[in-house]
């Protein structure tokens, strides 16, 4: 089975193999990056699981390739590092979209612990070979790559957030059944997301934006009140 993929950005190169040699040894897929604009270039050339991503990096520091990041995927789990412990910069990176944050020096146990917890919240099991199934699906008339996270249809193509990714491959597996707004919440967003259903339903909306033919009247992802919803699958 397809590893687990990490993108390790760190410019002590001491640290960096470090961390390359400790999650080589519990059989991640390890890519390393010496600056912050390296990062920037692997992550817009590769696919990663999940971001290590130090804050005082030269070129472009973890703050701004973090924020750059987040632009282009909402739902990767990036844990920043730091030699620093100020409150103040844990703030800062954890508005711009961190799951995570770990001061230096830090503990190899605590480490993949983190490491362990942010993927089984992105919905990413995290022994090896957990990684989700890259293969292309269909999702009513529309395929789907989850390595590009792309959704294509007639005369049509749009990216997709990993949150969306993620929901589109729940419906499939649940064809026809009424999944509760907890239940997607738990499966997608992770059993101690802190938010409230209104998150869920924002990104229904824009979901349907993609895949219905009329938004304002969805045939493929049907609300049932109270409840939750449905995916359609017959329906094209």
């Amino acid at each position: 089975m397809t590893k687990i993929k990490i993108l390790v950005a760190e410019d002590d190169e001491n640290i960096r193999t470090g961390l390359t040699d400790t999650l080589e040894s519990e059989d991640y897929a390890v890519v390393e990056a010496g600056d912050g604009r390296e990062a920037l270039d692997l992550f817009e050339r590769e696919s990663f699981d999940l971001v290590l991503l130090d804050v005082m990096m030269p070129e472009k520091n973890g703050f701004d390739v973090c924020k750059a990041i987040r632009s282009k995927d909402e739902g990767i789990p990036v844990i920043m590092l730091t030699a620093k412990g100020e409150e103040i910069d844990k703030v800062v990176g954890l508005r711009l979209g961190a799951d995570d944050y770990i001061t230096k020096p830090f503990g190899i146990h605590e480490l993949l612990a983190r490491i362990g917890a942010v993927l089984r919240r992105s919905g990413i099991r995290s022994h090896p070979g957990g990684a989700p199934d890259k293969k292309t699906f269909q999702f009513a008339r529309f395929t789907v790559d989850p390595k590009t996270y792309t959704l294509t249809g007639p005369g049509r193509s749009h990216d997709l957030s990993k949150r969306e990714l993620d929901l589109i491959r729940l419906f499939t597996e649940h064809p026809g059944e009424v999944l509760e707004r907890d239940l997607l919440l738990n499966r997608v967003w992770g059993t101690d997301y802190p938010g409230t259903t209104r998150t869920l339903d924002q990104h229904i909306a824009m979901l349907r934006k993609k895949v219905e033919k009329v938004p304002g009247r969805p045939e493929l992802i049907t609300t049932v009140h109270g409840i939750g919803y449905r995916f359609n699958k017959d329906k094209k």
